[in-house]
């Protein structure tokens, strides 16, 4: 069992939050995507829910030399949340790393200027938010954005996610306020396992989709 791609997965994640949604307080609704992946899941997540859809950029600090193994992430102009128990183990400091987050957080800056334009991030104070990515793996990304939201005090914080393994939910329940998954297997393994077709989502994709659901400014 799985998902035909990101869009399918994000109608039927519409759906579940839909029914799950109904009759509950979810004052001034507002979707936010983990780009690049989780946009055109959000945007189908928004368009059920009827409510607007913006991005959260966060970016992941890689292992020097082995940047595709991710050790650390940053979100806004927030202070890095590693992985301190991988750092112990691999004998590294946060010192070690300051120019890999400098670097980072210059290209986190690129991708908010990029996606959002001149457009300012939404306020979610007071208002119920829905954190969407395409899945979870060990959930790092997702545990920094909602840290990162959590201090911008939303009146609901509920994270929406088409499938991770069942320790991450279970993790991540101390995060959000509400954690919505739709398939959780034991022999997770990779979030593209789950996906007929997980080609990876392009800037011009996530730009487009953005300007498909433009988010007017809240004011509580």
């Amino acid at each position: 069992m799985g998902f035909h791609n990101r869009r399918a997965a994000g109608q039927e994640l519409g759906r579940r939050l839909k029914e799950w949604a109904a009759g509950g307080e979810l004052p001034h609704l507002l979707v936010l995507a983990l780009p690049r992946g989780g946009v055109p899941v959000a945007a189908e997540v928004a368009r059920a829910l009827s409510a607007p859809l913006d991005v959260l950029v966060a970016r992941k600090i890689g292992l020097p030399g082995r940047p595709e193994t991710g050790i650390g992430v940053i979100v806004g102009d927030d202070p890095p949340l590693f992985d301190q128990r991988a750092l112990d183990m691999l004998g590294l400091s946060e010192d070690r790393l300051v120019q890999d987050v400098a670097r980072e957080r210059e290209e986190l800056k690129r991708r908010e200027l990029l996606y959002r334009g001149d457009r300012p991030m939404p306020d979610v104070k007071d208002r119920a938010v829905v954190v969407v990515d395409d899945g979870l793996a060990t959930g790092a990304t997702a545990r920094a954005a909602l840290r990162h939201l959590r201090r911008l005090e939303p009146a609901r914080l509920i994270l929406a996610i088409p499938v991770c393994p069942p320790e991450s939910a279970a993790e991540m329940s101390s995060e959000a306020d509400d954690v919505v998954c739709l398939l959780q297997p034991s022999d997770f393994q990779a979030v593209g396992l789950w996906y007929e077709n997980f080609e990876q989502v392009s800037d011009d994709e996530v730009i487009g989709t953005l300007n498909e659901h433009r988010t007017p400014t809240h004011t509580p």
